[in-house]
């Protein structure tokens, strides 16, 4: 899947406005970046079937007063972003009414399914926006890594990188620790 890019020369709150107005086709997620808002087409069925997957083992270990959401706005004001992460999970608390993006602060977990398309701007640009904003754990599920399918969980964030990174193959198991307490099986994948 590949993504467009639309150049603008729009202010932060001008771009905010803009990703909640936007009529996109159902299925395409908008993203606000630093190159400007950003296009994704509906992903293919491996990428949903991978999705499904990490939904359900994320289901008996998300915390108390928390749900995982597929394609819930994350604003990351400070590297100046709007992301739609493919799952995330988040305090109920701190989901917001209507259109509005979730703080990236609030967000417990965002995990991202790389497509052929897209897999350099999940690796690069989204680990980046998400380590400056605070979001605690990435977990980065990378069937096109150019060293064999891998997930990827970055955690500890600070200084705008994430300190540690837990690299598995496709087929073992990775621990998301707290406050999740489970272990992710890929085995499907």
């Amino acid at each position: 899947m590949s993504a467009a890019i639309v150049d603008t020369p729009l202010d932060w709150d001008d771009l905010v406005h803009t990703w909640r107005e936007l009529d996109v086709p159902e299925g395409w997620r908008p993203e606000v970046t630093i190159e400007g808002i950003r296009m994704s087409p509906p992903p293919g069925g491996q990428h949903n079937l991978i999705a499904g997957w990490v939904h359900r083992q994320l289901l008996p270990g998300t915390p108390a007063g928390s749900e995982v959401f597929q394609t819930l706005g994350i604003s990351v004001p400070v590297v100046g972003g709007i992301y739609v992460p493919d799952l995330c999970v988040v305090p109920r608390a701190h989901v917001p009414e209507g259109a509005e993006s979730v703080r990236s602060e609030h967000v417990l977990l965002a995990v991202e399914i790389t497509s052929a398309g897209n897999a350099n701007h999940d690796r690069s640009r989204k680990k980046w926006a998400y380590a400056h904003g605070g979001i605690e754990r990435y977990l980065l599920i990378d069937p096109h890594d150019p060293d064999g399918a891998a997930v990827t969980l970055f955690s500890e964030p600070g200084d705008g990188a994430y300190r540690r990174a837990c690299r598995i193959p496709f087929g073992e198991k990775i621990t998301l620790g707290s406050p999740f307490g489970l272990v992710l099986d890929t085995a499907e994948f």
